[in-house]
């Protein structure tokens, strides 16, 4: 029998086959919901993100539905076979801790080398940010340009073709998925305050200063994607597409409460009880 290639799954698709074949054989029946994030990062021994993106490629499959405010179900499959190029997708938070770690280091770069034209460039996409409607294809598109220019200063082609093919997977349908639920006007204008931050170090000459804001800016998408479903349309965002008022989550216990209540009330019932001695006596 021939040898057949090893593949080195990526980890979310590993925990996404898990979650299929659980779906598959009934321990998840068509309409219950799923552990949460948090349950299943822990059950699984991954983190959280790991986790989302495996909940993300399932739903993008068909097999999940999230709804925002109340939880992740299993739904009944339109067409059980997954797209073809499922294996070779990256996760979103893949690839935006591969482009923290380049980007920063090109933006460090950056402001040691970049030329008057080179800012006017950045300059230029930057205020084409500033004008545009976000979420939708063209603030993509600048969005796009901004780093590709920042990249472009250093003069080298291969850098500038890596950076706009990161910047492209965005497009793959993971990532697509996930940007619904978390991208608005309201995430658009603190990325645009974070890539003026990292601008205005480059302009400024500053490669400490540009390395650790462009470091921040990627790392802090990577923690609005991370962010609980629900939390950008509970913060009243008009632009947050959920698809009904998200539900709040049942509270734990307050374990610390339920002691306290049954102090007081043991402090009460003995206050009475000496006081009924007291008036016997």
């Amino acid at each position: 029998m021939p040898l057949e290639a090893v593949e080195a799954r990526r980890l979310y698709r590993q925990v996404a086959d898990q979650l299929r074949s659980l779906i598959d054989s009934g321990e998840y029946a068509v309409g219950s919901r799923l552990p949460t994030e948090r349950e299943l990062a822990e059950q699984l021994k991954v983190s959280r993100p790991t986790v989302r993106e495996a909940l993300i490629a399932l739903e993008v499959e068909g097999r999940l539905r999230i709804r925002v405010g109340s939880g992740i179900y299993v739904i009944e499959p339109a067409a059980v076979a997954a797209p073809a190029t499922a294996s070779v997708i990256e996760g979103p938070f893949e690839l935006l801790r591969a482009r923290e770690f380049l980007e920063s280091a090109i933006a460090e770069q950056a402001a040691r080398v970049a030329t008057k034209d080179d800012l006017a460039r950045i300059d230029a996409s930057l205020l084409a940010m500033e004008n545009v409607e976000h979420p939708g294809e063209a603030s993509m598109v600048h969005d796009r340009a901004f780093h590709v220019a920042i990249a472009g200063s250093l003069g080298n082609a291969v850098l500038v073709r890596v950076v706009g093919e990161l910047f492209d997977q965005r497009l793959n349908p993971y990532f697509a998925q996930l940007a619904h639920y978390f991208e608005n006007p309201g995430t658009w204008r603190t990325a645009l305050d974070e890539h003026r931050a990292v601008r205005d170090a480059i302009a400024a000459h500053d490669p400490d200063a540009a390395r650790e804001a462009m470091r921040n800016h990627l790392a802090r998408s990577q923690a609005r994607f991370a962010q609980n479903f629900g939390a950008v349309a509970a913060s009243g965002s008009s632009s947050a597409r959920s698809p009904a008022t998200p539900a709040k989550p049942e509270r734990a216990p307050n374990k610390r409460a339920e002691r306290q209540a049954k102090n007081q009330a043991k402090k009460q019932a003995k206050k009475q009880a000496t006081s009924g001695s007291a008036r016997r006596r």
